[in-house]
């Protein structure tokens, strides 16, 4: 008995180390390599993270059980109904343009990774995720012309409601709720018909009123300002309702708006244009070559963050994680990796070797190794040799920036706790938090891989929605390659086995 514990060790560990070696990117994680397991189970956190920022009634299926309900009066002062829909963050807010953008990322990554998803018992959760933000912004759309686009436990700070119409548009936040319904609708499909035509069309009448009402969204500034003005939403949920409907009006918008679209070097809840890129290159690779600049494009931006491009434009820190800006950089990472990952994927189905940057050539395997690189950086594979995922690993952020992680559970401690309360007794403490919100990922790192698990501060322990979203799209891209290695691996593990017994 002994000897077969200490041979199924050993096999155990030859596994991971032949597996290090055909993964060009050996990564470890308390002595183990990343592997298709370490994947399923960063994609299963990630999700069940959505449910930890449930607002509203929460359901008996809730998994994460130290969060109660919470604004249940939301809409009262309109008498609306906004109950429901997540918290962006740490705070107690629904911002309905993050939020729409989380759901279309959580979308986008169903639709394109639906077998690998649904291979590892997630597709049920990632579908309930998604009909949670959906069921929201269909109640924020109380009319034609308007849209709800803004505002745990215990809150006694008023629920001051935000709404965008034809008097006071914002184009951004009504083409965002475009884009999410119309992605969303793809995706229940094949599951709830008659849910998915609902979804499509409240989709198409956002889409006309955020393009006749044409103004910028400012609502939610100072905390959610847009910079990039209107134009990618526009084309971003334009190129959605094309894909959802192939409806040819849709597609001829975008052909006749091609001079919006700019090469950038960043994807995020304020400028959708890479995303907008992404799936019209698709559509150029699939026959419809009048949609050139978007690919064009599309490659200016994987031509801006690939380390060694002679038109870089980001740079990444010592330990390889590209740097946008000081302040939750997670979300350009997440998001960075999943459209490398998409586009990665398109290049495959054409037939296409890979991307000309300059002097510099990327094949697809190479966009699939740095957007790996990405993901197992946040999972451990960093100087700091910790997960930017909490439960993720014995090493990763015990203080998160979060009010209802960082206050005992309602269920532990049913006195009221106001926010002075929760300031002066909680903030500042320099125990972990109380409640593990597993599978949240924080803001990261600093410039130099530096990381300070503390509460207050907030650029750099602040999770969000919008940064998990794109995560699930990330990860769930490296399940069918790490299956694959599995595969390949294995008859080599068996034919150490059988030598291993017989010696």
């Amino acid at each position: 008995m002994e000897h077969g514990g200490v041979l199924l060790k050993g096999l155990l560990l030859l596994w991971h180390v032949l597996a290090s070696q055909i993964n060009g990117l050996a990564v470890e994680e308390q002595g183990l390599c990343f592997s298709a397991f370490h994947y399923k189970d960063a994609l299963g956190k990630a999700i069940l993270f959505l449910e930890g920022q449930r607002s509203g009634k929460l359901p008996r299926s809730q998994r994460v059980e130290w969060r109660g309900d919470s604004a249940l009066s939301d809409g009262n002062p309109d008498h609306v109904n906004l109950i429901g829909g997540y918290y962006d963050a740490g705070d107690n807010v629904k911002f309905g343009w993050p939020m729409a953008f989380t759901v279309s990322l959580l979308s986008w990554a169903a639709i394109e990774y639906n077998e690998e998803i649904s291979s590892v018992n997630q597709l049920g959760h990632l579908h309930t995720a998604i009909r949670w933000g959906t069921n929201f912004i269909l109640r924020s759309h109380t009319s034609s012309n308007t849209l709800y686009t803004q505002r745990p436990e215990d809150m006694d700070t008023p629920r001051t409601l935000y709404k965008i119409t034809s008097n006071s548009p914002g184009t951004e936040a009504a083409a965002e709720a475009a884009a999410a319904l119309s992605a969303a609708s793809i995706v229940f499909e094949g599951v709830d018909a008659n849910y998915s035509r609902t979804l499509l069309s409240h989709s198409r009448s956002l889409f006309e009123f955020a393009d006749e009402y044409r103004g910028s969204y400012q609502a939610s500034c100072p905390f959610y300002c847009s910079f990039s003005g209107y134009q990618d939403e526009l084309l971003w949920a334009a190129a959605w309702l094309y894909k959802a409907s192939k409806e040819n009006k849709y597609l001829s918008y975008v052909s006749t708006n091609q001079d919006w679209s700019q090469p950038v070097s960043e994807f995020s809840w304020d400028n959708k244009f890479v995303g907008a890129q992404i799936l019209l290159a698709n559509e150029f690779y699939g026959g419809k070559k009048d949609l050139t600049k978007f690919k064009s494009d599309a490659e200016s931006f994987i031509c801006a963050v690939m380390p060694g491009s002679s038109s870089l434009q980001i740079e990444t820190t010592p330990g390889g994680l590209l740097f946008i800006r000081d302040g939750c950089n997670l979300q350009y990472v997440t998001s960075s990796s999943m459209v490398l990952l998409i586009y990665t994927k398109i290049l495959n189905a054409s037939h296409i070797d890979g991307v000309n940057c300059g002097s510099m050539y990327f094949s697809a395997s190479q966009l699939r190794k740095f957007a790996k690189s990405q993901v197992d950086y946040i999972l451990g594979n960093n100087p700091q040799k910790m997960s930017y995922m909490v439960g993720f690993g014995n090493k990763y952020p015990k203080q998160l920036h979060h009010r209802g992680s960082s206050i005992p559970s309602v269920k532990a401690l049913p006195t009221k706790v106001g926010c002075n309360d929760g300031f002066s007794n909680y903030f500042s403490s320099s125990n972990p938090n109380p409640n593990t919100h597993v599978g949240a990922i924080v803001g990261g790192p600093d410039p130099n891989d530096n990381f300070n698990d503390v509460r207050s501060d907030f650029s750099h322990s602040e999770p969000t929605t919008y940064v998990n979203a794109a995560f699930v799209g990330s990860v769930a891209a490296l399940l069918a390659e790490s299956e694959e290695e599995y595969l390949q691996l294995m008859p080599q593990v068996n034919k150490t086995a059988n030598m291993a017994y017989y010696v």
